[in-house]
């Protein structure tokens, strides 16, 4: 089968699922024939994600958060109104996406929680298929938990993930841990997309906290941290736009512009990782029998807090309280169900995909439709 990505451009995670998805179906005989990207002006498009993408990349404008003054949580009205603003060039995007559905000639299209992607199916009505992958849509599960936060800020989290998936065949939900499927909300759960390299990495125990940040505001909390304890060694990755690829404070304090590989290679060797909770380096982080200190950015990442605690990852915070970090390293340890979870991940995927194009599943949907007329 042919498959067009849909990728939305904030954060690591979203790169990460579509470099590790495209692998997999590669090796499985089907072909990924291009990658559309959100961009914003506030985002640049990792080199990673170049370098490892074996498709075409094409980026189209999408919305995006804007951060609050001290750049560390999301401002959601801010960010609303900025958005509501530029309606007429998302429109385009609309009937860009539309067109290069069309002009790929793509059998489906897989959407990594794209707003624009679910909108273009709503107005639009494109006659491919499509599916979303993103642990964002475990939020739309009947069993989830959610943390004791904004009601309202939950309702537009629910409410946002919904537009990304309107008319969706499957929403695939990754999640940290196995739960049935929702067949009312068309939510399979799925193992998270962890790369080879990931997979295959060696891990050890090093001397030094290793950490992310996907907003540069945070670094104020690292450095008082680092002031306070100047001989523990802390190497923090950030995207910070306008940074040196390495800006080293002192011996033991340094910043690093993302580099997926050199990201890996710090997080392998690390005592434990600190981050702003984004699903994919928390997963990465359990994998490799990593306590982890979560970090949230804005609500969504407050869901995947809570519900990594849950699992048994770490211990989560308001700030880069890396002391708590420290002493949760003598009671956490390597979650064997976790890693067998996420080793199933190549066979549930492409057992799931290609089962969307099965003749059996046309059949399926046609008998939905009859029986809903």
């Amino acid at each position: 089968m042919k498959f067009l990505f849909i990728v939305q451009g904030e954060g690591r995670g979203h790169f990460t699922q579509a470099i590790t998805l495209e692998e997999m179906l590669r090796r499985n005989g089907h072909q990924v024939v291009e990658v559309l990207v959100g961009k914003s002006s506030s985002r640049t498009l990792p080199g990673f994600f170049n370098r490892n993408i074996h498709a075409p990349v094409k980026r189209f404008l999408s919305p995006n958060f804007l951060p609050t003054a001290d750049n560390k949580r999301a401002d959601l009205m801010r960010s609303f109104t900025y958005n509501l603003l530029r309606m007429p060039e998302y429109l385009r995007s609309m009937a860009y996406i539309n067109e290069r559905i069309k002009e790929t000639k793509a059998d489906i299209v897989i959407n990594f929680y794209e707003l624009l992607t679910g909108l273009t199916y709503a107005f639009f009505r494109p006659s491919v298929p499509y599916v979303c992958i993103g642990h964002q849509y475990l939020f739309l599960h009947r069993e989830f938990s959610f943390p004791q936060k904004s009601a309202v800020q939950l309702t537009m989290l629910r409410f946002f993930t919904r537009l990304t998936s309107l008319r969706t065949k499957r929403r695939l939900a990754l999640s940290f841990s196995h739960m049935h499927e929702d067949r009312g909300s068309k939510i399979v759960v799925m193992p998270p997309l962890l790369r080879r390299e990931v997979t295959s990495i060696r891990p050890e125990r090093g001397d030094y906290i290793h950490g992310y940040m996907v907003n540069a505001g945070f670094a104020d909390g690292v450095e008082a941290f680092h002031a306070a304890h100047p001989k523990v060694p802390l190497h923090f990755f950030w995207d910070k736009a306008d940074a040196d690829d390495e800006k080293q404070i002192d011996d033991t304090l340094t910043f690093h512009q993302i580099d997926d590989m050199k990201f890996l290679k710090y997080l392998a060797g690390c005592k434990a990782y600190a981050c702003t909770a984004g699903f994919e380096s928390i997963c990465e982080a359990m994998f490799l029998g990593k306590p982890v200190l979560m970090v949230p950015a804005h609500i969504e990442q407050d869901c995947n807090a809570h519900d990594a605690l849950r699992a048994g990852a770490g211990v989560v915070s308001d700030e880069f309280d890396l002391g708590l970090l420290l002493e949760s390293t003598e009671h956490t340890c390597a979650n064997p169900e976790f890693y067998y979870w996420a080793s199933s991940s190549e066979r549930r995927f492409i057992s799931e995909l290609e089962r969307l194009g099965s003749p059996e599943e046309v059949v399926e949907d046609m008998y939905l439709v009859e029986n809903f007329i």
